[in-house]
């Protein structure tokens, strides 16, 4: 019961945040989703509905690179990596959606590293 009790409350705060945050052309919204195990991050077009990039810890390019770090470390991983797929499509500006999560630790890391690697917000 307790885990369904704290997911809950992760759907009400984000749909909380969603109120307020969207995504358009000009400036999209940096999503967030966090596994137990993964972290995964898009970078989402509200206005037409699509994905125009993603980037996780499930993929080749970051796994094999990822054996041996932290979980968080692995976050910083996904946010280069993430900030050079964006700027090589025109992105340089978005809108960070945390999804539900605290901004700390492997939230607070994806967002830093994707500040480092070129994108404001």
């Amino acid at each position: 019961m307790r885990k369904t009790d704290t997911r809950e409350a992760r759907y009400r705060r984000h749909r909380r945040v969603r109120f307020k945050v969207s995504g358009t052309g000009s400036r999209p919204r940096l999503c967030v989703y966090r596994s137990l195990n993964h972290i995964y991050a898009q970078v989402i077009d509200d206005s037409q509905g699509r994905t125009v990039v993603s980037a996780s810890t499930n993929e080749p390019e970051i796994r094999g690179d990822a054996s041996g770090k932290s979980k968080t470390g692995r976050a910083e991983m996904v946010g280069l990596m993430l900030a050079k797929r964006a700027t090589g499509k025109g992105i340089s500006q978005v809108t960070f959606d945390r999804g539900g999560y605290k901004y700390h630790g492997r939230v607070k890391a994806l967002a830093e590293a994707a500040r480092q690697g070129g994108l404001k917000f």
